[in-house]
């Protein structure tokens, strides 16, 4: 039995988090360098999270040195906070998707994301949907989304003891960039019209 993995893209394709990644991308430049809305203008749809913290400092000649970890962290204890929200939301259908790919034997989920791993586990966490995806790979894992995916097949070939090829691969996403990252490798690509 051939093993497949189906890896999910989170924002957009999963859920809706009512805009608390960018409240807390925004709160951690407040508070470290008192730049307001600092990434309004910003195009952040399918780019890592480090990509675009480094735009964000970029834009407003922030220094990388020593800067990241003190955002990200501040950008971490934001989105606990901004998470609860009244505009979160799961996207239609996805419960029922998720609940009958992990009953099938030969199929595995992860995550392929921008998202930081901490910040895709509070985001998932807070729709009791993080149990569905046992592994991935995450914005913290590459700056490039589209050095993603080997990364997330080792990773469960690790969880489920098995080869998988990557053509038994599906990269399920919102953005052209969630679809182009499985081409290299060649893998599917679902893009959904959420």
């Amino acid at each position: 039995m051939q093993m497949r993995l189906i890896l999910f893209d989170i924002d957009g394709t999963l859920m809706d988090s009512g805009g608390a990644g960018v409240r807390s991308l925004d709160f951690a430049f407040r508070d470290l360098f008192s730049i307001e809305n600092a990434f309004e203008g910003i195009g952040m749809a399918g780019k890592t999270d480090y990509q675009i913290i480094k735009e964000g400092l970029a834009k407003h000649k922030v220094s990388f040195n020593g800067n990241l970890d003190a955002i990200t962290g501040s950008y971490i204890s934001h989105l606990k906070r901004e998470i609860n929200n009244t505009e979160k939301h799961i996207k239609p259908g996805i419960y029922d998707v998720l609940r009958e790919l992990s009953f099938m034997d030969d199929v595995r989920l992860g995550l392929l994301t921008g998202n930081l791993e901490q910040g895709a586990r509070i985001k998932l966490g807070s729709l009791g949907i993080d149990r569905y995806f046992p592994t991935g790979a995450f914005g913290s894992d590459d700056d490039d989304r589209d050095n993603l995916l080997p990364i997330a097949v080792k990773r469960a070939e690790g969880l489920c003891n098995t080869k998988i090829k990557f053509y038994n691969c599906v990269v399920v996403g919102d953005t052209p960039r969630d679809i182009y990252c499985s081409k290299p490798y060649g893998a599917k690509a679902i893009g959904v019209a959420t």
